[in-house]
């Protein structure tokens, strides 16, 4: 059942999120990302509603063109170029990888390939870059508005199509969740894992491309538009391209693991994983770069060298986290963290058909400090992000802003379904490591 809050929430979020993203970049090209200004234009009179979208640019053929060549690549790259990848790069795992179990007993198979999509993107990229000439490296931003709608238009139609295809065809109708409710089954959506054949799974391909693949190449494309606008690329600019597409290169290559994490094991594929990949990750997760092409932020060296450690030290965290909850579930427990053998809460958990099952909870390592570390590590990265654009502007702020909701909310999403699952042993649990992100403080 959907209690009066939760559909609330995704009124709220079906009706306001996409107008969050115009306001983002309308307020970029129309306001030099001023996001008082728009506002104060329409409250004194200066302007109206009408004044602001007619002015903004629409959707054109070239733009259509663009995205669908794009989307068509990512979709060739993901489904007909199987994984070569893993046979010469020492410890990454790609090829056909399983996932975990879904409620209904089935553990699909997947092509893991995103590296060496992202690879082979890029090569394309620089080579027309520095020697095809095909296209300008700042089409991207050429056409940044024009591009949105393609965006939002193949948003809406994936989450249309899985809703239509979750109720009269789905993958696995054991799999498939139906609240009744019209506004929260299209949002949170209905199949688990909608799937096109064999192997063309919309919620890995929607997650990692072609939003993700394409991040890096928005962030290229701005410091091109810099370097064409001002004649040079600033040191804010390329430490946004470095810290970003390390978290983007960490995605890739750590693919496969992605598969047993909350979006792929919990989260069934609705507007909120087809629309919010088309759409918010692409144009949100990159408004520094946008930012810093209409404020050109020169760093000094000591504040350049502040966040690049700040940024790096945020990976590290990141990283090593999930590396050592991996570690100990690969090995049961069987290892070392920090030279010692690990501690952990033993623990139970009855499934549905009444089977008893055990499960260890690591409290060792950076898991013994807080229950959700790695979210830790991420923060320090987003607030590294941010502060490579100074404090002129609130603007290039909302990534940190929405990170820290989505992640505490995540926190509670996760610790209700644990005690849930777990009873008084997670109790436990909380008890031997008491908080969730910020050791001593939250």
């Amino acid at each position: 059942e959907v209690d009066w809050f939760s559909l609330a929430s995704v009124l709220f979020l079906l009706t306001f999120a996409p107008l969050i993203v115009y306001y983002f970049i309308m307020s970029c090209d129309q306001y030099q990302c001023s996001l008082t200004g728009p506002l104060m234009d329409l409250l004194t009179g200066n302007k109206h509603l009408s004044d602001i979208w007619n002015k903004t640019p629409a959707l054109t053929y070239r733009a259509a063109g663009i995205y669908t060549l794009w989307v068509a690549f990512q979709v060739v790259l993901y489904v007909f170029i199987p994984d070569f990848c893993h046979k010469f790069l020492p410890g990454y795992v790609g090829g056909v990888q399983e996932g975990a179990v879904t409620p209904a007993g089935v553990v699909n198979k997947y092509e893991i390939n995103g590296l060496q999509a992202w690879l082979i993107t890029h090569v394309l990229w620089f080579a027309n870059g520095y020697y095809f000439h095909w296209f300008s490296p700042t089409v991207i931003f050429d056409n940044w508005i024009p591009l949105l709608w393609c965006a939002n238009i193949l948003g809406y139609a994936v989450s249309t199509f899985a809703m239509i295809k979750g109720y009269f065809f789905p993958s696995n109708a054991k799999d498939c969740k139906f609240t009744g409710n019209f506004f929260y089954d299209y949002m949170m959506g209905v199949e688990f894992n909608p799937r096109i054949g064999k192997w063309f799974d919309f919620k890995l391909f929607f997650n990692g491309r072609p939003g993700i693949v394409a991040w890096t190449l928005i962030n290229l494309s701005y410091a091109a538009k810099q370097q064409e606008l001002y004649g040079q690329v600033t040191n804010s600019m390329i430490l946004v391209n470095v810290l970003q597409g390390i978290y983007v290169l960490d995605y890739f290559w750590n693919e496969a693991w992605y598969l047993k994490t909350i979006d792929m094991c919990h989260d069934h594929f609705g507007w909120y994983l087809g629309w919010g990949d088309c759409v918010w990750l692409p144009y949100l997760y990159t408004l520094q770069g946008l930012y810093l092409v209409y404020h050109p932020v020169q760093l000094g060296t000591a504040n350049a060298v502040g966040i690049l450690i700040l940024g790096l030290v945020g990976y590290y965290i990141f990283r090593t986290t999930n590396h050592q909850k991996d570690l100990f579930r690969r090995t049961n427990g069987n290892c070392r963290i920090w030279g010692k053998k690990p501690e952990y809460i033993e623990c139970s958990y009855m499934s549905v058909d009444g089977t008893k099952f055990y499960s260890k909870l690591l409290t060792s390592g950076f898991w013994g400090w807080a229950r959700h570390f790695n979210y830790t590590g991420d923060l320090m990265g987003s607030l590294a992000y941010c502060l490579a654009c100074g404090f002129q502007h609130i603007l290039p702020y909302f990534y940190l802003v929405y990170m820290t909701i989505l992640l505490t909310h995540r926190c509670v999403r996760d610790e209700h379904r644990c005690l849930g699952k777990y009873g008084k042993d997670w109790e436990r649990y909380t008890a031997a490591v008491p908080h969730r992100l910020l050791p001593g403080l939250f």
